[in-house]
């Protein structure tokens, strides 16, 4: 295995961490995250509150480790449904082609036409503010570059000799799906479903931003950076540190997802390299 980068390791460390920190968040928590104390308001961090207080004396702290659940929560269901449904499009798109590969075309065209955030906003504001809205949201405009690969590599695997032999052994077509093509695209799919995870946290803390995502008194990242806005000159750390956060998990799964990309095109599909070609026969 080739060594990994220092930076690797780091992103990994700290997306470990703040994960772990993120699902003990119900018993690690210093305060509880909604408890206010008016008294203690827009206080700096110290040994009491690590991270400081907000507008409404709540600890950021504790609410940073609260709206991660949230944040992280939705941002990782809507990765893994936008991964299976691209899949299983781009698959079927790719094997059985015809009217079904046009109809994926032209799916994708009229959504890649407008850009993710546009239908994002149209349809949580249709839909109304809340958990489920958000999810769908992130669903109908994130499965297209699962699709898009899936494609892509499903009809580069088809053309090799391995599958041809096994349509001439009169394999079933879910046998050949599962034994030969979803293993070569096992790799390429994982490293995009890491970046789309990094997207999809952003989404999540843009539409929060603009109030469109969790609603009072639950609290998310995004949220918690609106809700501090006003007072960032007064409390810096209010809106520094969720601020931070979401930058820390968004650069980290890049990187990890950058590195999967990288490695599975060197190893697993060499079109995605750049070479186009068939492995060679002994």
């Amino acid at each position: 295995m080739p060594k990994l980068r220092a930076s690797l390791w780091v992103a990994a460390t700290a997306l470990g961490l703040i994960t772990v920190v993120v699902i003990l968040a119900p018993w690690i928590v210093p305060f509880q995250p909604d408890a206010q104390n008016l008294s203690a308001r827009l206080q700096p961090p110290g040994t009491v509150h690590w991270l400081g207080t907000d507008h409404l004396g709540r600890d950021v702290l504790s609410r940073i480790m609260d709206g991660g659940q949230f944040s992280l929560t939705i941002a990782a269901l809507a990765t893994v449904t936008t991964a299976v449904i691209g899949t299983a499009v781009g698959i079927l798109s790719a094997r059985r082609r015809g009217w079904v590969d046009e109809l994926f075309t032209r799916t994708n065209d009229v959504l890649l036409a407008l850009p993710e955030m546009v239908i994002a906003l149209f349809l949580v504001a249709a839909l109304g503010t809340g958990y489920h809205s958000l999810l769908l949201a992130l669903i109908v405009t994130g499965w297209t570059p699962f699709a898009r690969l899936a494609r892509a590599l499903a009809l580069d695997v088809s053309a090799r000799g391995f599958v041809e032999a096994a349509h001439v052994l009169r394999c079933s077509p879910a046998f050949i799906v599962r034994r030969h093509i979803l293993p070569h695209l096992a790799g390429p799919l994982l490293g995009q479903a890491t970046l789309r995870f990094g997207q999809f946290l952003i989404t999540v803390g843009a539409l929060s931003y603009l109030g469109l995502g969790v609603q009072p008194p639950q609290s998310d990242w995004g949220s918690m950076l609106a809700a501090a806005q006003p007072y960032a000159a007064r409390a810096p750390m209010t809106i520094l540190a969720p601020g931070l956060v979401i930058f820390a998990v968004a650069l980290s799964v890049t990187l990890i997802g950058q590195h999967l990309l990288r490695t599975s095109a060197q190893r697993v599909v060499p079109v995605l390299a750049g070479a186009e070609q068939e492995p060679a026969h002994a």
